[in-house]
C-alpha cells in the first residue's frame, strides 16, 4: 500500500530506494570481507609466505630513485589473476579499483589510488626476469611440508600452448615467399623453421592424431599423498624433455638424502636410460609397463610389490593438477613470450594450486599411519 503527500512517496511494505548519495562509510574494508571467507586464510598463508621473501624482494630494487609498487602488491594480484582466471592484466587492475574484496587482498585500503595497467605490466617484469617465482614456490611448499609425502612421487609433463600462431613459424633462411597463412602441403620442422614473434617455442605434439601446434612443455614432481605440487619447471617442446626434465627434478629432490624414495610415471617414461639412471639416484621406478612392440625396462622385482600398484593408483593426482592449472589457471595458452617468462608463469601459478589448497588440507585431521 503506498500513498502520495506531494512529491513524497510513503510506503508500507515495500523498501524505500534511496539515492547513492552518501560520502562516507563507516565501515572498514575489514568488516567487508566475511570472517568466514575462503581468501581469509589464504591471505594469512600469503603474508607469512612474503615476509620471509622480503630480502630477496629488497635486492630487486635500489636504493634511490622513483618509488614503484610494492612487490607484495603485485604478487598479491597475480594471484587474483590466476584464483580467479582473469584473462588480462587490464581487467585485474580495473576490478581491483571497484572489488572491495580483491582490493583487501592486494593490501589497498578503500580510498587507495590503483594503477595504470601498462605501469602494472611493466612493474610485473621487474620480477619475471628473477628467481622469485622458485622462491615464492619454496616458501609455500615449507608452509605445506606437513602435508606433503617426502618419500611417494609422480611425475609427467603437460603441454603449454605458446603466445604464436601458425603463420609466425617462418623458414630460418627466409625461403618462404608468402605471408606464412597457406601452409598445406609444406614440409615444416623445428630444424628448418622458427616462429618469428616467439623463437623459444617449437612445433610439437604430445599424442598420435592431434594438430602440432607451438608450445613449451611443463613438468611437475607431486607428492603422491594430497597431490601438492613439489617441483615445477618449464623446458622447449621436444621428445626427451619430459624424461630429461623429470631426472633433473628428481636429482634435487633426492639430494642430500640417504633414504629410497619411489617415483611413478606413465609409460612414456619406461626407457632404459632413464630407469637406470632413476634407480642409480637411489629411486624406485614406479613406472607403467610399456610392452608396445618391446619387452617393458621394468621386471617383476619392482612390479609385483603391493607399492608399485599403489603408486600407480595415485597418478591421476598429476592429472588433476594439472586440469585446474589449464581450466583455472592461465596455462591453457599462455600470453607471455620467451622460455624464462613462461616458466615463471608456470612455476607461479603451481606456487598459486598449493596455497589454494592448503587451508583445506589444514582443517582436515591427520589420520594417523599414512603410507603415503
Amino acid at each position: 500500500m503506498q500513498h502520495w503527500t506531494g512529491s513524497v512517496r510513503l510506503i508500507d511494505m515495500r523498501g524505500d530506494e534511496r539515492i547513492q548519495g552518501g560520502m562516507f562509510s563507516y565501515v572498514s574494508l575489514e568488516q567487508r570481507v566475511p570472517a568466514d571467507h575462503p581468501l581469509r586464510k589464504v591471505r594469512k598463508l600469503t603474508d607469512t609466505v612474503l615476509r620471509s621473501l622480503s630480502p630477496e624482494l629488497d635486492a630487486l630494487y635500489a636504493d634511490s630513485g622513483r618509488p614503484l609498487i610494492a612487490p607484495e602488491y603485485i604478487l598479491r594480484a597475480l594471484l587474483l589473476q590466476v584464483f580467479f582466471s582473469i584473462r588480462s592484466e587490464r581487467l585485474l587492475v580495473e576490478q581491483i579499483d571497484y572489488n572491495l574484496l580483491f582490493r583487501w587482498f592486494v593490501g589497498l585500503g578503500m580510498d587507495d589510488a590503483v594503477w595504470n595497467h601498462a605501469v602494472f605490466s611493466k612493474n610485473r617484469d621487474r620480477l619475471l626476469t628473477s628467481e622469485v617465482a622458485q622462491r615464492f614456490f619454496a616458501e609455500v611448499n615449507r608452509q605445506a611440508k606437513q602435508y606433503m609425502s617426502d618419500e611417494h612421487f609422480t611425475v609427467d609433463g603437460t603441454l603449454v600452448q605458446a603466445w604464436a600462431s601458425q603463420k609466425s613459424f617462418r623458414s630460418k633462411d627466409d625461403s618462404d615467399d608468402d605471408d606464412g597463412a597457406n601452409f598445406h602441403g609444406q614440409k615444416r620442422s623445428n630444424k628448418t623453421h622458427a616462429s618469428t614473434t616467439d623463437p623459444d617455442a617449437r612445433l610439437y605434439k604430445k599424442s598420435y592424431g592431434k594438430e602440432s601446434k607451438l608450445s613449451y612443455l611443463g613438468h611437475a614432481l607431486v607428492e603422491n599423498r594430497n597431490g601438492l605440487i613439489a617441483a615445477a619447471m618449464v623446458t622447449h617442446a621436444d621428445g626427451y624433455a619430459e624424461r630429461d626434465a623429470a631426472l633433473l627434478m628428481l636429482q634435487k629432490k633426492q639430494h642430500g638424502r640417504a633414504r629410497r624414495i619411489t617415483v611413478g610415471a606413465d609409460k612414456a617414461y619406461d626407457a632404459k636410460d632413464f630407469v637406470r639412471t632413476v634407480r642409480e639416484l637411489n629411486i624406485t621406478p614406479h613406472i607403467t609397463s610399456n610392452h608396445r612392440s618391446r619387452s617393458s625396462n621394468l621386471d617383476r622385482r619392482t612390479t609385483r610389490q603391493p607399492g608399485y600398484v599403489i603408486s600407480l593408483s595415485r597418478r591421476w593426482l598429476i592429472e588433476k593438477g594439472f586440469g585446474w592449472l589449464k581450466q583455472t589457471g592461465p596455462l591453457r595458452q599462455v600470453k607471455l613470450r620467451g622460455l624464462e617468462k613462461v616458466d615463471w608463469l608456470f612455476v607461479f601459478s603451481c606456487a598459486a594450486h598449493n596455497l589454494l589448497r592448503l587451508p583445506r588440507l589444514m582443517a582436515q585431521p591427520t589420520p594417523a599411519g599414512l603410507w603415503l
